[in-house]
């Protein structure tokens, strides 16, 4: 019975939580513009509308430079130009691919050295709207006093005001729930003396 009780108090604690965190994605956007930074950050994904995005901010002023982080190997900077909607001067000048980025850690640690190698103390971070509160935990982890505004874009096959209307629209909010508590997690872990995740490929 104690057992029955405990489950029962921890999917009512758990379920409390994905509707919080639901609600904290739905106040995200539409965005504001944000306040110039020294970069912008975009972070791939399934869709391209981040990436115009990051780039209308860049030709707008607010930033110097434009990471794309997590650029597919296949990718060549040709195909990503026609994806920003970039001009060609700006795109050829204050654009850079990022490569290496496999995850949103990957994104994180990409994100760090590009900003320490332009030794940028702000940055405007482009991500999915689902997306922005785990991407933003795993920068400020690793860019402790960096700047770090949060521009996200509202995604296409996720309508966050309804997501509970569609089993795919329920699974995604879900999920990525699930892998921010994860994330909490680690940061918590890793904020009580455990292995440093830059150190052990987490």
């Amino acid at each position: 019975m104690k057992g029955l009780t405990a489950l029962l108090t921890g999917l009512l604690i758990w379920t409390a939580g994905l509707l919080t965190f639901a609600d904290r994605v739905t106040r995200l956007t539409p965005a504001d513009t944000p306040a110039a930074a020294d970069g912008i950050v975009a972070l791939t994904g399934g869709s391209d509308l981040r990436l115009a995005a990051a780039t209308n901010l860049l030709q707008s002023g607010l930033g110097q430079r434009l990471l794309v982080s997590g650029v597919n190997l296949q990718a060549r900077r040709s195909d990503l130009w026609g994806v920003t909607g970039a001009a060609k001067p700006v795109f050829d000048c204050c654009v850079d691919l990022g490569y290496a980025a496999a995850d949103t850690i990957g994104n994180a640690r990409e994100a760090a050295e590009w900003t320490h190698a332009m030794g940028f103390s702000s940055l405007i971070l482009v991500t999915a709207d689902y997306h922005m509160p785990r991407a933003m935990l795993e920068l400020n982890a690793v860019l402790p006093g960096v700047r770090i505004t949060a521009y996200p874009v509202a995604t296409a096959e996720l309508d966050v005001r309804n997501w509970r209307a569609t089993s795919q629209g329920a699974r995604r909010m879900i999920v990525e729930y699930d892998k921010f508590l994860a994330a909490l997690a680690s940061e918590w872990f890793i904020g009580l003396g455990g292995p440093d995740k830059t150190a052990t490929g987490a």
